[in-house]
């Protein structure tokens, strides 16, 4: 197919999904306050008015990325039922389950989709109540999934807290602790990205993992939970 078909069809099937994730992609490169409907249209290589197609203006466009930022982010999780049962089984310790999931946490915001949406959503959480709620939500089941997680090593004598009180407490520190270095790492991941746009391939970005920015956050998590 010729590139000139390809884009005609690509035209003909313009989606507000589409236009949403072009919206974010050039918030990333320039903020989402500097995005205009030009450079959304010129990213989609569409007339600017087609995009009237599918939003009432700008502003609904914006509010209807931040909903969607939200959905998919939300969508993520820390833990997997997999590991619940392989702890109920008696096949996981604590401390090598936390550097599993510490990795594949940092993995998770190594694709290009979600480092955008991560970006925008916490940019734009300063600036509108959806966008801090969507924040917020995110938090709050990081630290759930954490305590579920203490709960279920506790529940078979692994870990040493039993009461609820203190489970929670524990979790909220090392979902800070995550959230901290996370917040880190996407920043330095964000200005390298910026530093070389070739880097961008496909669904993925053509870069390697930090493992010293994972290291250091298990590290971390580690030398909190032998307090215990």
């Amino acid at each position: 197919m010729l590139v000139s078909e390809y884009l005609i069809m690509s035209r003909k099937n313009i989606s507000q999904e589409k236009i949403i994730q072009a919206f974010i992609s050039c918030a990333f490169d320039k903020s989402a306050g500097a995005t205009s409907l030009a450079d959304i249209s010129d990213i989609l290589q569409i007339k600017k008015a087609s995009l009237y197609n599918h939003f009432e203006n700008r502003d609904s466009m914006y509010e209807a990325a931040i909903d969607f930022c939200k959905k998919e982010i939300n969508s993520i999780s820390f833990l997997t039922d997999n590991i619940l049962d392989s702890i109920k089984n008696g096949k996981s310790a604590l401390i090598p389950t936390f550097k599993k999931l510490t990795t594949r946490f940092f993995n998770l915001y190594e694709t290009e989709p979600l480092v955008k949406m991560y970006v925008f959503i916490h940019t734009e959480q300063y600036f509108t109540p959806l966008a801090l709620e969507s924040v917020h939500m995110e938090e709050e089941k990081l630290n759930y999934e954490i305590r579920r997680l203490l709960q279920a090593f506790s529940d078979v004598e692994k870990f040493s807290v039993k009461a609820e009180k203190d489970l929670k407490e524990i979790a909220q520190t090392i979902s800070c602790i995550l959230i901290q270095q996370r917040d880190i790492y996407i920043a330095n991941l964000k200005e390298t990205i910026r530093q070389n746009p070739e880097s961008g391939a496909g669904s993925l970005f053509a870069l390697p993992t930090d493992d010293l920015a994972v290291g250091k956050t298990f590290r971390l998590i580690e030398n909190f939970l032998k307090l215990y």
